[in-house]
Order: structure tokens, then C-alpha cells, then sequence
């Protein structure tokens, strides 16, 4: 008798679609901010993204391959996700020997050592950037200005976040902050591009609303909340919803099939419990900048969340009383 009962870790998708179909769908919702990086950071973006791929892949390879004796998947596209995401958070002036050893972080720490894709509880990308944070501060918050803006190659400047807290005179427009056109990150600079990903995904069904909307709503009425009892630059909910990471981590972080809640309603919770935790590091805490923190942390409780709001089972009786 054939043994049709199959158990296998997360993500499970139900809809008949493959983990490699999902994860090119993420790839090709990527690029509109990947356009934009070029046009902004112009070659670098290019070279870093590259080498962000090329890493994360080989690392994926030497581990599968000659650490788990296994057969390697990296055509998958969880690891070249996993190179684009990295490299979306780091600035474009990162020494690749440094981005060598986020990719390392991410994938041999952050994936492979739970066991591989399904496995980990923690975003790999993230996970390799806020180890480069703390490794390498100094490099992480080199921002250089835009090829647009600055005149001279190697310039650097404060991002929005930081200028909101120490220089509000400082600001960019509110056009700049929607296309892109400021310091920071490579890919997370263009909230235009990133909310073209986000309809994608959202068309092609890769991901659902909940996540992506809980987190910015979040954000919105807590810094809206904030700048009731206090109208200035720092509380501005519109600069909190275009600046820094929040759409990247939003749409493409927090989203993340094996890390995030499998229900509807655990998806809410957890979006929300991202959105206080940035806005809390955001506006009292020693980092400008809040998001990775704040998805790492509610990795950690998604167990918790899918333990607290999982469906009953069929047949289950409920007791009154």
C-alpha cells in the first residue's frame, strides 16, 4: 500500500504552486526597487547586489553539499532571495569582504543551521544585516548620498531617520522620500518601487494583505497618535511611512513564509506587534531605525502566535461553559 500521508516543514502553499515559482514571483517584484537602486547608486548597487547573490549561494552550496552530505537546492531561489534582500540593506559603499560575512551570517547561521529553507525561525537577511550592524557599525551607517544629489563620489550624509532626531531642518521633500531619492539602504530607499512589488505579489497571490497593511497602519496611527501630543518632525506619521525600511521590511521582510504566522488573524497580531516595536526603537531607542529589530523579535514569537490563534481541529468538541 502507497504511503500518500507526507510530512514536510513550512512554507506550505496549497494553491499548487512551487517554492521556486513563489520565490521568482518575490525576485520579479524585486525589481523595480533594484531599478531604482541602479538609478540612484548607479554601479555599486549593481556590484553589491551580485556579490550579495553569488555569497549567499555558494554558502548555501558548500553547506548543503559537504557539511549536510546532501543534494545542493540552491536553484530554488530562497538563497538568491535571501543575496537581494541583503544587499537591499546595506549601503552601496559596503566593502564586500564585510557583505561576504553577512551572507555567511545569514544563510550558515540564519537558515542552514535550523536545518535549511522551512527550518529557520529567523529572516536569514535580516539576521546577516543586524549581524553586520553590530559587527561593523561604522560601515553600516556610512550612507553615501545619491549620484543624483552629490556632485563628488564618496559623500555621505545622515539618512531621514536620523536627521528627524538630530537635524529636522535637514529633511528631503516628500516627492524625494516617495521615488527614492535620499540616503540609505540600496533598495529600500523608493517607496514607489517597493509598493509596485507589493502589488504584484499581492495580484500574483504570492503573499496576502495582512502582514504588509497591519504593519504600516501600525505605524501610521501610533506616530499619528504621537503627533496629536506633539507636532514635530519626529512624530510626522508620513515621514515614518516613507523613510528608512519600513516598506522594504513590510512587504518583503516580514512576509517571509517560514518566519511569519500561518493565520489570517496571527498574521494581524504579528504585523501589529512589528509596527509598536519600530515605532517604540524609532522615537526612544539609541538606533534611528527600528524594523529589522522589531521583524527579528516577532519571528521569535511567531510559535507563540500560531500556538495562541490555531484553528480548531475538525471534529473538535467545544464545551459551553
Amino acid at each position: 500500500m502507497t504511503n500518500k500521508l507526507v510530512v514536510s516543514p513550512s512554507p506550505h502553499v496549497h494553491s499548487g504552486d512551487t517554492i521556486a515559482k513563489n520565490m521568482y514571483g518575490v525576485l520579479i517584484a524585486l525589481v523595480p526597487a533594484f531599478i531604482v537602486s541602479l538609478y540612484v547608486f548607479g554601479l555599486d548597487a549593481f556590484v553589491l547586489t551580485l556579490a550579495s547573490v553569488v555569497f549567499c549561494v555558494i554558502t548555501e552550496y558548500v553547506v548543503q553539499r559537504y557539511m549536510f552530505k546532501k543534494e545542493p537546492t540552491i536553484l530554488d531561489g530562497s538563497a538568491i532571495i535571501t543575496g537581494v534582500l541583503l544587499a537591499f540593506n546595506v549601503p552601496s559603499n559596503l566593502p564586500l569582504w564585510i557583505l561576504a560575512v553577512g551572507a555567511i551570517a545569514a544563510i550558515g547561521i540564519g537558515k542552514m543551521s535550523f536545518g535549511g529553507l522551512g527550518n529557520n525561525i529567523f529572516n536569514p537577511a535580516l539576521l546577516g544585516r543586524v549581524f553586520l550592524l553590530i559587527s561593523f557599525p561604522a560601515q553600516m551607517t556610512s550612507w553615501p548620498l545619491p549620484s543624483t544629489i552629490a556632485s563628488v563620489d564618496g559623500v555621505t550624509a545622515a539618512t531621514v531617520l536620523e536627521n528627524i532626531k538630530y537635524n529636522p531642518g535637514a529633511l528631503p521633500s516628500i516627492s524625494d522620500m516617495f521615488f527614492g531619492l535620499e540616503g540609505g539602504s540600496i533598495g529600500e530607499m523608493s517607496v514607489m518601487a517597493l509598493l509596485l512589488g507589493l502589488i504584484y505579489m499581492l495580484w500574483k497571490k504570492i503573499i496576502s494583505w495582512h502582514i504588509p497593511v497591519s504593519i504600516i497602519l501600525t505605524v501610521a496611527l501610533f506616530a499619528g497618535g504621537m503627533y496629536l501630543i506633539d507636532p514635530s518632525p519626529v512624530n510626522n506619521p508620513l515621514i515614518h511611512l516613507l523613510s528608512g525600511g519600513l516598506m522594504l521590511g513590510a512587504v518583503f521582510m516580514a512576509t517571509d513564509y517560514a518566519t511569519s504566522p500561518l493565520s489570517h488573524k496571527g498574521m494581524i497580531i504579528y504585523g501589529v506587534g512589528i509596527g509598536i516595536v519600530t515605532m517604540c526603537i524609532r522615537l526612544w531607542g539609541s538606533y534611528p531605525e527600528g524594523v529589522s529589530f522589531a521583524i527579528l523579535l516577532m519571528n521569535a514569537f511567531t510559535p507563540l502566535i500560531n500556538n495562541y490563534v490555531k484553528p480548531k481541529r475538525f471534529g473538535e468538541v467545544v464545551k459551553n461553559g
